[in-house]
């Protein structure tokens, strides 16, 4: 049985996945490439980064650097998916090497020193870190979705104007 925190870490990764999804899935394909300016990423470029950043971080998490010698991080910036299959299938991929990891680990193993491009870390530091980096690019990601819909987005959490009926209801 995993711990009351790896059960946390663990919903809190899949409430951002879930965000993450929600915001994607008010787009169009060519939404999801699209670039605001000729500066940001595009919300496939940003998928394509967590993808690269998790199949890092969490391949032999406990066993071997977060940063791989194999990653080629600069070019997880290029926008050069195929197309809306390829991004779905990076995202699940790193999501589910992300949790394979989480599923490996027991309770003793929370306090043991893994490392990060060289630095040492706790798992639960490790593990804080990760979560703190992807719910920060997943928030790029409903915000780029929310400039892209406009007037048509909906709303992933208590809409604008909205705050006082949802405080009702979650108190009666």
């Amino acid at each position: 049985m995993q711990s009351s925190y790896l059960a946390s870490i663990t919903d809190r990764f899949q409430y951002y996945k879930s965000l993450g999804e929600k915001a994607m899935a008010q787009l169009s394909e060519e939404e999801i490439f699209r670039k605001i300016d000729p500066y940001s990423n595009s919300i496939a470029v940003i998928v394509k980064h967590l993808w690269g950043n998790m199949r890092s971080r969490w391949t032999d998490f406990l066993s071997s650097d977060g940063e791989k010698e194999w990653r080629n991080r600069e070019t997880e910036f290029d926008n050069d998916l195929s197309g809306i299959n390829e991004l779905t299938s990076k995202w699940e991929e790193g999501w589910e090497i992300l949790f394979h990891a989480i599923r490996q680990l027991s309770e003793d193993q929370l306090e043991s020193i893994v490392k990060i491009r060289n630095e040492d870390h706790t798992v639960i530091e490790a593990i804080n870190r990760q979560l703190a980096h992807y719910s920060y690019h997943i928030g790029q990601m409903v915000y780029v979705a929310r400039m892209i819909k406009g007037e048509n987005w909906q709303s992933l959490s208590i809409p604008k104007g909205g705050s006082e009926n949802f405080n009702k209801k979650m108190f009666t």
